[in-house]
């Protein structure tokens, strides 16, 4: 018995520092998000040493302050795309607001409390009626948010082909209001909205049965379908949050420029796509988070911040360096994708 023993091939059992590094290995459904907060990181690292004055508090918070309402458009477009849509209206959706809130301050004379949530319902109903064509007709998104964004410039033209100053004194007094924090750094009333969409997205995304939905489309509809989730409701739902989001980026538009314009935020859809895009959330649809685009957005600032420092180059390097760092993600989630299918 003792010599049958001796003759079986016993296969030794894995060390456990292998099973460890199993344990621990990224996954790689994470490593967008991980390039954008290292690149954002080592961004910030270069201009605290290469420049004077920007390693403080108040630059970094300018970056939050200056790109508010983009970062409050980017959460609602996280949404939208992580379903597997797209919405290019938001840009025009923001310029509608403005233009509605102006008129209705300066020429009819309504009071604040009633002209916000006012424009937040018009948002919420344009994204809603977006969404129930796209879901109802089984329309392409990126054609109903065209028409979306077209109709919406033109509303803009109808109110007024000027510029609408904004003299009311609550818009005022906001625009004004500096929340102070640590030393003599400050936040505007605008980022702390932007910070508490932030919140509310990654809570809407992560912690309830909307949020999941969206996931779960944006991975395969047809099995979303076969589960027994609420995928139509979901779909306009995402489209409704997305105009809720710019309209109250708008809202945030006009504390910020304390007018009403048609020709404001022209591009800024395409803006908050790159964020979202640089942020970590494939453009095919199931896979992102909004802290991811908060991360995107501060990186476009930072990028900004650099070349105004920077002072010998034009503001169009901007754009070049978000084109470059687009075409560097979509080219990382080609790869992410060919090892998910794996």
């Amino acid at each position: 018995m003792s010599a049958r023993l001796d003759d079986i091939d016993l296969v030794p059992a894995a060390p456990p520092q292998a099973a460890t590094r199993r344990a621990t290995r990224l996954d790689p459904k994470y490593l967008p998000l991980l390039v954008t907060v290292t690149l954002f990181a080592a961004l910030a690292g270069y201009g605290s040493f290469a420049y004077t004055g920007f390693f403080s508090a108040q630059v970094f918070l300018n970056l939050l302050i200056d790109s508010s309402f983009l970062c409050i458009v980017a959460v609602g477009m996280t949404f939208v795309i992580l379903s597997g849509g797209i919405d290019l209206s938001v840009g025009a959706v923001i310029a509608l607001t403005t233009m509605v809130c102006a008129s209705l301050l300066e020429h009819h004379q309504l009071p604040a409390g009633v002209v916000i949530p006012l424009v937040l319902a018009m948002g919420l109903a344009f994204g809603g009626f977006m969404g129930l064509l796209i879901e109802r007709f089984r329309l392409q998104p990126f054609i109903v948010t065209l028409a979306g964004m077209f109709l919406a410039r033109g509303l803009c033209y109808l109110i007024s082909i000027d510029s609408v100053p904004i003299g009311n004194a609550f818009f005022s007094e906001v625009s004004q209001v500096r929340i102070p924090l640590v030393g003599e750094a400050s936040l505007s009333i605008g980022a702390v909205i932007a910070l508490v969409t932030v919140a509310a997205g990654i809570w809407l995304a992560h912690y309830t049965q909307f949020g999941r939905t969206v996931y779960a489309i944006g991975g395969n509809e047809h099995s979303a379908l076969l589960m027994g989730l609420p995928v139509r409701s979901t779909l306009v739902g995402v489209y409704a949050l997305s105009g809720f989001c710019s309209a109250l980026a708008g809202v945030v538009f006009a504390f910020y420029m304390l007018s009403g314009y048609g020709l404001h935020a022209v591009g800024l859809e395409l803006d908050a796509i790159a964020a979202v895009v640089i942020g970590g959330t494939l453009l095919t649809g199931g896979v992102g988070y909004v802290f991811g685009t908060l991360f995107g957005v501060l990186l476009l600032g930072i990028i900004q911040t650099l070349i105004m420092f920077d002072g010998t180059l034009s503001s169009w390097w901007t754009r070049i360096a978000i084109g470059a760092l687009l075409f560097a993600f979509c080219l990382l989630q080609r790869v992410f994708e060919a090892g998910r299918r794996r």
